[in-house]
């Protein structure tokens, strides 16, 4: 049998059109400071995280939009209800009402190019 990994996820990708736009909205929502970085091969902006923690990153690309790519969850800082208050403030849709799962509480939203995220609380 092979070794099982800490995470199943190593890292996770969003395309998006404006990435100053899309790290506008992401540090609004999520209440964190992501940065653009310029010293790979094209620009992205790094969600913050622990020291070992799975993350990912915006990336100027060709989002899927309408929700029709996969859903990336994202855990809040705080309420819930506060970051899905900030979804719409920062442009982007709440398609979901809030669904209970043993592990916290999350809703599926669109960000301002229809990447398809649910915003989670535990």
């Amino acid at each position: 049998m092979s070794v099982i990994p800490e995470n199943s996820t190593v890292w996770a990708e969003i395309p998006v059109t404006d990435l100053d736009r899309a790290i506008a909205f992401y540090n609004k929502v999520l209440d964190t400071e992501l940065k653009k970085e310029e010293n790979g091969p094209s620009p992205m902006a790094v969600f913050p995280t622990s020291d070992r923690g799975v993350s990912g990153h915006l990336y100027p690309g060709k989002p899927a939009g309408d929700g029709s790519g996969p859903t990336i969850h994202l855990a809040c800082p705080d309420a819930l209800e506060d970051a899905l208050a900030r979804v719409r403030e920062a442009g982007g849709k709440v398609l979901s009402d809030t669904i209970t799962i043993p592990a916290g509480r999350f809703a599926y939203c669109l960000d301002p190019d229809g990447n398809s995220i649910g915003i989670f609380s535990s």
